[in-house]
């Protein structure tokens, strides 16, 4: 009776922390492209978040680099010397806003006067050490695992 209980509760948490880990990611920032917000080595708690709850100003958290389509390497700061799991940056405008034509010049010839469905415009806070939109142009929202929720420890 006793071990029966136990092993249902066993299973109880270890059925909570599989689903939590699905909804929350820790990830280590790498790179200086986020200073002075986050600095290389801090942890942040990330939450699940799909692309339609996303606003400008939230720190949203992709897969993969934000390497142009054509998978060429470019020139980039040290944050690109490896394709990272995650990248880290703000988000500067999502679909229907107006596009950021004077901050993004990746974007200054872009169609249309809107952000397009399943694209993101995402800046680092560090211009000068971050590859981001400024560069590549819009990011596909099917890449968002989610938004940064808070620093750890």
């Amino acid at each position: 009776m006793i071990a029966g209980l136990a092993l249902i509760a066993v299973a109880g948490v270890a059925l909570t922390v599989v689903l939590l880990r699905r909804r929350y990611l820790v990830v280590t920032v790498e790179g200086e492209s986020m200073l002075p917000s986050y600095r290389p080595g801090e942890r942040v708690l990330v939450r699940r978040t799909p692309p339609d709850s996303l606003r400008a100003g939230q720190v949203a958290v992709l897969s993969g680099s934000p390497h142009a389509p054509s998978g060429e390497r470019p020139s980039a700061p040290d944050e690109m010397s490896l394709s990272p799991r995650w990248i880290i940056k703000r988000v500067a405008a999502v679909p229907g806003d107006p596009i950021p034509r004077d901050t993004v010049p990746a974007l200054r010839t872009a169609p249309g006067t809107r952000v397009p469905a399943g694209r993101l415009v995402m800046l680092g806070d560090n211009p000068d050490r971050s590859y981001d939109s400024r560069l590549a142009g819009y990011m596909t929202a099917d890449r968002l695992f989610g938004v940064v929720l808070r620093k750890l420890g």
